[in-house]
């Protein structure tokens, strides 16, 4: 996971051979993931590359983060675990959401 690279800002036309060819300049580069839109197939503006080494990772953050590419200013940095998802007690998907429990009983619009 320490060989994960995050790259943010990128344009939305950016490919995954154009970051590729940027990050091989600082190693060599195992993989590249351009995130994209499920219903539309367009780029999310951010991507995943990962390099052979530890060393090779650090090296591009060192020599990429703020590099130019496509006239966007490219955040680099250590790419972290994904987060827990779930989302508390008003999660929809759970079976005790917790909702009307915690509504009272009624319309919910009183006038006085």
């Amino acid at each position: 996971m320490e060989n994960k690279l995050y790259i943010g800002n990128l344009s939305y036309d950016t490919t995954e051979d154009e970051l590729r060819v940027l990050f091989s300049s600082a190693g060599t580069v195992t993989s590249v993931t351009l995130i994209k839109d499920r219903a539309t197939g367009r780029s999310k503006g951010f991507a995943f590359v990962e390099m052979s080494t530890q060393e090779e990772a650090e090296q591009a953050i060192k020599a990429l983060n703020g590099a130019s590419l496509g006239n966007r200013e490219l955040k680099v940095d250590k790419a972290r675990p994904p987060e827990d998802r779930s989302y508390g007690k008003y999660d929809s998907r759970s079976k005790s959401s917790g909702y009307n429990r915690d509504r009272k009983s009624g319309s919910g619009s009183r006038r006085y």
